[in-house]
């Protein structure tokens, strides 16, 4: 369960508040974010007892009920704080300006000042104290925090930069009270030096500072929410529904599922629907970062926020509101950012004994130095300057923010990281598994060889072939339904039919027992050729798949099927290789089978012959390697994504929640995959960065405040510039995570993936057809240039390949762009060389 959270300031407080939740009786686990204020609570305890249990550590809590807009209400606190503490940060300059007038532009530099002050030090010394209490009164949120902070036993940052300002008040306005005694003993003279001792600039200062610190701290935070506002603004505010013939325009509240609404050109998807009526390019690249529009016609479907180019279109409601894929897409982003990665654990078990540590160093270093012989106020200035120079803040930002920001980021690019743990994972992966079908390859094989035994003939192998696999769902069986459609035969019923997964099909149709499938399978009942193994094996080798059949204990033959690359596949495979990442292809497909592909795909090793059942366990024993991500799709790979440390489910598209992986991938890209990881990895090293700095600032600052190194080098620090140095400290985290929103993605790399995406749906009519000349060396008949026609035209995107084997040469015709690797490498793994 969520809730959000008020009043905390600090890694110190989101700890307190852990802890309090953490120690009820029902509740799990419990994780606060300091950077959104959300918490949530794994268990069963009760609302009532939560909140109870938050109230009573001095903070207040709710439950997080979240308003249409998902992700809309942390984005709009955030602002609302920034401006207050804006106003705040004015208020106080007006009244610093002329204090630190007084203090250093004439008391240590001589400036003017009327004569009545100049000559009076007690109206110098009183004018400091009201400026100062003034400033004091503006910033009092601190002194407020900071004692319900002390007063749960609960110290947080305003609770330290409370107690700086307020010693340095306190001691000033005691050596006030000195002076005037002074004066009425020995004069207006006698009070000149003590007017040099008093810290009434400090006391403003430092709390003028912590604010301008904390309103930059909040616009940057605001920063690094950016991805959920513009997620948020996506979805159009009202909707065009069709009633009675008649355009309505409604708020996009009153859409009800079933509705039909229209889109004019230029009008944004309101709701997720299906087309009902004319077709339209679609601008999709607001959900899955593609800026190339997909043309989208009758029965397609199309999502919320996504943008209608050109077309007319009448459309049903099938998804509105909380249910729509842009709802989920920010549900799925706020619930990642508002989790906790487990690199936190480290800042987390710091906070918790931070402020208590530094409470005890200002003490320590206050009474060291006036056992050294200093005076009281030079000690004071020493534990003043511990306390503000101390920043727990940075502690409690260096993870959450660079979690954001990296689940924006990816948001933006179709990448959904569904929790910040598998964020930081992929960051840490060493092997990427990636099954075959559909990720590596494009999932929609096609009939490539018909080879019948016997006097069958293609199409009398192909009319049984189809009346097998017509009630099979796997991507082979359609393959072969296609073609039987294709050829218009006629489909004959079946009666019995079962289906063995990872192996085959069997049925009956009248005196007729058909079996088909893998080679094994197939074997158990029929005795099957030499001649056809031969054949078979060689098809193999091709990358095709051969699919055998029989009739009882007759066999009646072959019929390969091929499943082309996907044209980006090659590249981003290489870019996965050269990030130092060992890339393997599971795949229930037959050795050879797998292995011409995994030559064309360029991936380090291929785990071939596979069950379903058995890709979890293959997963296991890879994660003896190091982190292991599985890339599936999502459904039939779910316990291999489970097993592994990263599920990636790819293509999902409009189903993003996918319940087996930890990340979704809207496109159907292993581009996308890439993304993924760069973005795991940049995200992983960023909060290194962000954790290196908020220690080493601690670990420096504080002795350098305490005056440890003024024996050895003579550094001192004033409690202004220790101020000065927290503000800085946590602006320099943030500052740093929102770095990431400059990484690129899609690098203009040769092995990158620049390869343009066109709509799965329809060729793209507009463009031209391309040629390529090879030169290919090897060939020394009329069969090699059958071979090598047959592997070009098996490559998605070529129309023909005119092969000749005495020029040497391959005149390949494309609908489209193919990269040179995707061409070369297929010719090469059917034997032959290209120049």
């Amino acid at each position: 369960m969520r809730y959000r959270v008020t009043g905390m300031s600090c890694a110190a407080c989101s700890a307190r508040v852990e802890r309090a939740v953490g120690e009820l009786a029902d509740v799990r686990a419990c994780t606060v974010n300091l950077l959104t204020g959300d918490m949530q609570v794994e268990g069963d305890a009760t609302p009532e007892a939560v909140i109870a249990a938050v109230t009573a550590a001095g903070y207040g809590a709710a439950l997080a009920n979240a308003p249409a807009k998902t992700g809309t209400s942390a984005e709009e606190s955030v602002d609302r704080t920034a401006a207050q503490l804006a106003l705040r940060l004015v208020a106080s300059l007006i009244l610093l300006l002329p204090l630190m007038y007084i203090t250093m532009g004439h008391i240590m530099w001589g400036w003017w000042l009327p004569p009545v002050m100049a000559e009076n030090p007690l109206i110098l010394a009183l004018a400091e104290l009201l400026l100062a209490a003034a400033v004091m009164v503006i910033n009092q949120r601190f002194f407020i925090n900071g004692t319900r902070g002390i007063l749960h036993r609960a110290p947080n940052m305003d609770t330290l930069v409370a107690l700086g300002s307020a010693a340095a008040f306190c001691y000033s306005t005691a050596r006030l009270f000195e002076m005037l005694a002074t004066v009425r003993v020995w004069g207006m003279a006698s009070a000149h030096p003590i007017l040099h001792d008093l810290y009434f600039e400090a006391a403003a200062m430092i709390l003028a500072l912590v604010t301008l610190g904390k309103m930059l701290e909040a616009r940057a935070k605001g920063k690094t929410t950016d991805a959920l506002r513009a997620l948020a603004r996506l979805a159009p505010e009202t909707a065009t529904l069709l009633r009675d013939g008649v355009e309505h325009t409604v708020p996009l509240s009153e859409v009800r599922v079933g509705d039909i609404f229209v889109l004019h050109p230029g009008d944004r998807v309101p709701v997720d629907g299906v087309i009902l009526a004319g077709e339209s390019a679609i601008d999709e690249s607001a959900l899955t970062g593609e800026s190339i529009p997909i043309d989208r016609t009758v029965g397609e479907s199309i999502s919320a926020a996504t943008l209608n180019l050109s077309g007319y279109l009448r459309c049903e409601a099938r998804r509105v509101g909380e249910d729509t894929t842009l709802a989920e897409i920010i549900r799925i982003v706020s619930d990642t950012a508002a989790g906790k990665a487990p690199i936190a654990k480290i800042a987390d078990r710091v906070s918790g004994v931070f402020v208590p540590c530094v409470l005890a160093i200002a003490l320590l270093a206050t009474a060291v130095w006036l056992i050294a012989g200093a005076s009281l106020g030079y000690a004071l200035a020493r534990g003043i300057s511990v306390l503000v120079i101390s920043c727990p803040c940075a502690l409690g930002l260096a993870t959450p923010v660079a979690i954001m920001v990296g689940s924006g980021l990816g948001a933006r690019n179709g990448v959904l990281f569904k929790t910040a743990a598998a964020l930081e994972e992929v960051g840490r992966a060493a092997v990427v598994v990636l099954d075959k079908t559909g990720t590596v390859t494009r999932g929609e094989p096609r009939v490539t060889d018909i080879l019948p035994n016997g006097a069958i003939g293609e199409d009398g192998l192909l009319s049984l072939a189809y009346a097998l696999e017509a009630k099979s769902e796997h991507p082979l069986a359609r393959a072969i339904v296609a073609e039987a459609e294709a050829r218009r035969l006629a489909i004959q019923e079946v009666e019995g039919f079962a289906e063995t997964a990872g192996n085959g099909l069997t049925a009956r149709m009248a005196d007729r027992s058909l079996i088909g499938g893998k080679r094994e399978f197939v074997a158990t009942r029929a005795a099957i050729p030499a001649a056809a193994q031969e054949a078979a094996a060689a098809l193999a080798e091709q990358g095709k798949t051969p699919l055998y059949f029989a009739d009882g204990e007759q066999f009646l033959g072959i019929i390969a099927v091929a499943d082309v690359l996907k044209e980006d596949s090659p590249a981003a495979i290489a870019e996965m290789r050269r990030m130092g990442l060992s890339v393997v292809m599971l795949t229930g497909d037959n050795e050879k089978t797998a292995a011409a592909v995994g030559r064309s795909a360029g991936v380090d090793e291929v785990i071939a012959g596979v069950l379903p059942g058995e890709k979890a366990e293959a997963v296991r024993a890879l994660r003896a390697r190091g982190k292991v991500i599985m890339v599936g799709d999502g459904i039939n790979d779910a316990p291999a994504l489970t097993e592994a440390d990263v599920g990636i489910a790819i293509g999902a598209g409009a189903d993003v929640a996918v319940e087996a992986a930890d990340c979704v991938l809207v496109n159907g890209s292993l581009c996308d995959a890439l993304a993924a990881i760069r973005i795991g990895s940049a995200t992983l090293r960023n909060i290194k960065q962000n954790l290196f700095w908020a220690f080493i600032y601690n670990a420096l600052g504080i002795p350098l405040a305490a005056g440890l190194f003024i024996p050895f080098f003579g550094w001192q620090l004033e409690p202004m510039f220790g101020a000065a140095a927290m503000c800085l400290s946590s602006v320099t985290v943030v500052s740093n995570a929102l770095r990431l929103n400059l990484l690129k993605l899609r690098k203009p790399h040769p092995v990158c993936c620049e390869t343009e995406k066109v709509s799965e749906n329809k060729p793209q009519k507009e463009k031209k057809p391309m040629e390529k000349l090879m030169k290919i060396e090897g060939m020394m008949c009329p069969h090699c240039e059958a071979r090598v026609k047959s592997v070009l035209e098996a490559v998605d995107g070529v129309t023909e390949a005119a092969v000749s084997h005495s020029d040497g040469t391959a005149r390949v015709t494309l609908v489209r762009e193919v990269a040179d690797e995707v061409l070369r490498a297929a010719v090469e793994n059917a034997g032959y060389k290209v120049l």
